[in-house]
């Protein structure tokens, strides 16, 4: 009887790692306070309500890369470079149709109310 080769599972091709249990537990502690910090923003009422929008948005955009950085493992080395690429396509879609719907609306609604 032959045996069967054993082999190592290891991280990848390229031996990235995957995080620790630190940088997990501090992604998370970050993410928390951020989401508290949209939840505040909101129902204090401290600031106006445009303030408030943006405010929202600013800590959407940091959640985001919160998330990408502690959670996917995204960064700048030269292994993510197909993953970055793909996210900025994927963001630039997004942007296109969000956009393109917004100004489909937008114009319909002016030509529309101007009759």
């Amino acid at each position: 009887m032959s045996q069967a080769p054993t082999t190592v599972m290891t991280n990848g091709e390229s031996g990235e790692s995957h995080g620790s249990y630190a940088s997990y537990l501090i992604g998370f502690v970050i993410s928390v306070v951020l989401t508290a910090a949209a939840f505040a923003a909101v129902m204090m009422h401290v600031i106006s309500p445009g303030a408030t929008v943006g405010v929202i948005a600013f800590l959407a955009v940091v959640q985001i890369v919160v998330h990408m950085v502690f959670f996917l493992h995204m960064n700048g080395s030269s292994e993510q470079s197909w993953n970055l690429m793909a996210f900025c396509f994927a963001v630039a879609c997004v942007l296109i149709i969000v956009g393109g719907t917004l100004f489909i609306l937008h114009d319909t609604s002016i030509n529309m109310m101007s009759r």
